[in-house]
């Protein structure tokens, strides 16, 4: 068992830190690079890099004020703290690697934004419509400890339309999809989520099921005790 323990461990370490360099070479490339609303086209018109800055929330939403901010950016401390405690639990308990690869989604993708929020105001001075930032400017960075704004790239505008004058509520507007611009720690956040509901709803109860028939007779409480270890 300690040897699968072992396992996991470095299995999800090697995952986060793939996954938060990925995050962050990116993001300090775009920074580096571009201005405000500079994009560069990968496929088409469809996929593109279009560089964006946001207060913190996933998907260029924001939440605005300094005081707004700065409790975005605690919550997202407090919860990858939150979240590294039962990762570490889980590995211990040595649970299914689904479990474990979601949870450890989940916490890069929030180690990610949070890097940007607590130290690219102090790194990196500001991005503007006309100016691209310089990394580590001998003046200064653009913003306190805690209150960076994260950065976001990944556009996929695939479809745009107006709709009709028929659609009520809705008739002379125009939508496109997908409109939301976001980075790899938002996209690592959304993968685990759904791999979580995915290991909750099938992967779980499946484990469970099997605990249900064992393969020689064990008592009540052995195969409750079973399950709960499962759960």
């Amino acid at each position: 068992m300690e040897k699968s323990i072992i396992k996991k461990t470095w299995i999800c370490v090697a995952l986060m830190a793939v996954i938060l360099v990925a995050d962050q070479v990116l993001k300090v490339w775009i920074k580096t690079h571009l201005a405000i609303g500079d994009e560069v086209r990968l496929i088409g018109d469809w996929c593109r890099l279009h560089f964006v800055e946001n207060e913190g929330i996933a998907f260029g939403l924001s939440m605005g004020g300094k005081i707004g901010k700065l409790c975005l950016t605690l919550f997202r401390l407090i919860a990858s703290i939150v979240i590294i405690v039962i990762l570490a639990r889980q590995i211990k308990k040595d649970s299914r690697y689904s479990l474990l690869i979601s949870i450890s989604l989940i916490l890069v993708g929030a180690v990610g934004n949070l890097v940007d929020s607590c130290f690219y105001g102090v790194i990196f001075d500001q991005s503007t419509f006309t100016h691209i930032a310089t990394l580590f400017p001998p003046d200064g960075g653009y913003a306190p400890l805690l209150f960076g704004r994260v950065v976001d790239m990944f556009y996929f505008p695939i479809a745009q339309w107006t709709w009709p004058d028929w659609m009520p509520l809705l008739a002379g507007k125009e939508f496109e999809f997908f409109g939301a611009i976001f980075n790899i720690a938002d996209s690592a956040v959304c993968v685990g989520v759904a791999l979580l509901i995915i290991d909750q709803l099938w992967l779980a109860p499946a484990k469970n099921d099997e605990k249900v028939e064992p393969k020689s007779e064990e008592s009540d409480a052995q195969t409750a005790g079973n399950t709960a270890e499962m759960a």
